[in-house]
């Protein structure tokens, strides 16, 4: 029997501090992984379930997206996947009769680690203008009441669609479908959060904005450099396709400002050596300042230029344009500005320098830590440049790999979810359908919450995610959705969301990933597509945590039938009754999807077409892949402050608080922690133990304060700090974006550290 979740909100300001460990997975991930799932499933439903996460006949992992390798092991999960499902498959329930124990006022004060470890949702709730807390509702009266409000708005760009990288393609394919059918391209995702500087990026340079690699690269790369990414926490199960390219005669660079026990060694617990001795994974840590990775590339470039022979001339005259001006911008730069922008070492620079001239297949890998600064997309267009100079695209065991997150948040894209949809999208989309998609951009996040608290925006809709606690400027954002006349999540847990409400506010409970779908059709799958661009089956095998339950396709179908009415022509009713006949529209719209129902039928799926990795085509507006040469920029740091980044725990994953433990890094029992270097804290008098006030600096003169963290001594790069989100979420300003992409700068704000008045 599993256990009962809390009773009262833990105390998880009192964390406990150990060393650091220096190895990750392993026999402890194995124990951590049963544990929870035994606490949450019991012994029964564990073994029903984490057999079948990854499998070709069963379901994707709702965790990351990192993709299953052809021959795949039993348990092709790892720790974070468990705990993912654990949470997913809990035979924990939230009932109407706890919504009615618990106003919304009390689940307002409680953490978010409270709020999931309570259990699945059970039943549509509704909060009413003036109620104090969520009551059931029948899903016709919840739709009625979108319906209202949706038709109520004077322009339909006063609704905002938002959704999670969780959502299966056939979901998004029917949201975008109904969001555009009712008028607005107002559809932001996660992906505005986290890798669009990827996606700008990579669309100028190479025309397209996915990665151009797959596994069998990685496994034929000669170096794999991984900048600015923690695949111990965030992708485990990277940590095996590296081990792999590692066999094969690999070497690998870390440049992160945090040492991630991960990279340093790993312990695969599918091996007999992974439970002894484990696999040294870095050749080479390169301990970088945060944001200084494009001054790094940059010089590296110099390098390769000066060196004879070291460019690939052929690559480069006939596949690319604008070298000139960028191998000038490149030749001008120096190395007293480099060294001082990244924090290293001439002889680490040359150390690097050496191992990119010995290699001749280069793959480099990176997340977020590279996205969420104000230059992101100068520095990702500089590991283009890194890459073209030696012909590092189009040729096996080389290539771009931005690691995506949310699994399926790269697939969501590919279906049209998307604030700024190209025309030849829309194009489809009214040939096949027969109306006129609206033309106009719609809002990314950074400008829904800016349409919400200006009263430009008035209905909020959310299919997954938990937006409240992975936007940016935590006040900002919650007082704008408190402006709203309607607030919908539409969820398997419970969240913070669910409790920053506006004048009325839906909660509407649908199926996860590891149950079964039963429609009019009969049993029914859906599709995702994972981090490299393979589009693969997801089928559930449990029953639904509830009878009241709707997958998220018969959600959109029936709210699209209530709020479009007769006038729609699109067949709503037969897209929710039987799932392949989305896939033959998807089929006739997305291009890669042709003959969607055979392909996606065979056992691991299939692969879309990439131009520049399976052509050296490349579909720019040059129709070469492009050269840049932006200025190099990094931070800046008054005397004084640090540079912060926020970032996981090992017990997270995005938003979704699993425990309180950071096993890794040696924190247990808290999350309000920040990581110094000794050297900063030593200088700044911070002693270890000691708690202070965290308040990020910005030009607008607002003080944004996070209170009562407890300092941690710690090897972070000289000037930087960590700590966890969406906790610091509320230091990162709204305005605080990278230019082009407008993902909000979590990993480079300017904070000073004041004594806490807890201290």
């Amino acid at each position: 029997m599993a256990s009962k979740p809390p009773a009262s909100d833990p105390v998880q300001d009192a964390p406990q501090v150990a060393a650091p460990q220096h190895h990750a997975a392993g026999l402890p991930a194995v124990k951590e992984s049963l544990r929870i799932a035994r606490e949450q499933m019991g012994v029964r439903r564990t073994a029903l379930t984490l057999l079948r996460v990854n499998q070709k006949d069963g379901f994707d992992c709702p965790g990351c997206a990192w993709p299953e390798p052809e021959h795949r092991h039993a348990a092709e999960f790892c720790e974070n996947g468990a705990k993912a499902v654990a949470e997913e498959a809990t035979l924990r329930r939230v009932t109407p009769e706890f919504f009615a124990a618990h106003p919304v006022a009390d689940l307002a004060r409680r953490s978010g680690y409270w709020l999931g470890q309570q259990g699945r949702l059970t039943h549509p709730m509704y909060l009413a203008e003036g109620a104090d807390r969520y009551e059931p509702v029948t899903w016709e009266r919840a739709f009625d009441i979108i319906g209202e409000e949706l038709t109520a708005l004077a322009s339909p760009d006063e609704a905002v669609f938002y959704t999670s990288g969780r959502t299966s393609n056939e979901a998004a394919f029917l949201y975008q479908l109904f969001a555009r059918e009712f008028g607005t391209n107002n559809l932001p995702d996660c992906s505005n959060m986290c890798h669009e500087s990827s996606g700008s990026a990579l669309t100028e340079t190479i025309g397209v904005g996915k990665g151009s690699v797959l596994l069998e690269d990685l496994y034929k790369a000669d170096l794999i450099i991984v900048a600015g990414q923690n695949p111990g926490t965030n992708h485990p199960r990277m940590l095996s396709a590296l081990e792999k390219a590692k066999e094969g005669g690999a070497r690998i660079i870390s440049v992160n400002p945090l040492p991630e026990a991960g990279l340093e060694k790993f312990k695969n617990p599918q091996t007999p050596r992974g439970l002894t001795r484990g696999a040294s994974l870095t050749d080479l840590f390169l301990q970088i300042r945060l944001g200084g990775d494009q001054a790094l590339f940059r010089l590296l470039n110099k390098l390769i230029l000066e060196t004879e022979g070291a460019t690939d001339e052929a690559f480069i005259a006939e596949h690319t344009h604008g070298y000139e001006e960028f191998a000038e911008a490149a030749r001008a730069a120096g190395w007293d500005e480099t060294l001082k922008a990244t924090g290293l070492s001439r002889a680490d620079i040359d150390r690097a320098l050496e191992m990119v001239l010995a290699s001749r297949r280069t793959v480099v890998c990176w997340a977020m830590g590279l996205t969420q600064h104000k230059h992101s997309v100068p520095t990702i267009r500089e590991v283009v440049n890194f890459l073209l100079l030696r012909g590092n695209i189009g040729r096996p065991g080389a290539g771009v790999c931005p690691v995506r997150g949310h699994s399926n948040v790269q697939g969501d894209r590919t279906m049209g979810i998307f604030e700024r949809p190209a025309p030849a999208f829309l194009d489809a989309l009214e040939k096949e359908f027969g109306f006129a998609p609206p033309r106009a951009h719609g809002y990314d996040v950074v400008r829904a919450i800016r349409a919400l608290r200006d009263g430009e925006a008035k209905v909020f809709f959310a299919m997954g995610g938990n937006f409240v606690a992975a936007s940016p400027d935590t006040e900002v954002t919650e007082t704008a959705m408190r402006r709203a006349r309607l607030t919908v999540h539409v969820s398997t847990k419970l969240n913070r969301s669910h409790t920053v409400t506006g004048a009325r506010a839906l909660i509407l409970p649908t199926l996860g990933r590891t149950e079964r779908d039963l429609q009019g059709g009969g049993e029914q799958f859906v599709t995702v597509e994972d981090s490299m661009g393979m589009v693969h089956a997801s089928r559930g095998r449990l029953d639904p945590a509830s009878r009241h339950l709707l997958s998220e396709p018969a959600i959109v179908a029936r709210l699209a039938r209530r709020v479009l009415g007769e006038p729609s022509r699109t067949p709503w009713e037969e897209f929710e009754k039987d799932y392949a006949t989305i896939r033959d529209r998807i089929a006739r719209v997305v291009p890669g999807f042709e003959d969607f129902n055979a392909r996606v039928a065979h056992p691991g799926g299939f692969t879309l077409p990439h131009a520049p990795r399976d052509e050296r085509r490349f579909p720019t507006s040059t129709g070469k892949a492009n050269f840049t040469a932006a200025p190099v920029e990094h931070p800046h740091l008054p005397e004084g402050r640090l540079l912060l980044q926020t970032l996981r725990s090992h017990d997270q994953y995005n938003t979704t608080i699993y425990g309180l433990d950071d096993r890794y890094r040696g924190i247990r029992n808290g999350r309000r922690v920040v990581l110094v270097n000794p050297e900063d804290a030593r200088d700044l008098a911070l002693a270890d133990g000691s708690y202070v006030d965290l308040v990020s600096e910005w030009r607008d003169g607002v003080e944004r304060r996070a209170p009562g963290f407890r300092v941690v001594h710690y090897p972070t790069a000289r000037g930087c700090a960590a700590a966890y989100y969406p906790e610091t979420n509320v230091l990162v300003p709204l305005d605080a974006t990278a230019d082009v992409s407008n993902t909000p700068a979590g990993k480079s704000v300017v904070v000073r550290l004041e004594q806490s008045a807890t201290d």
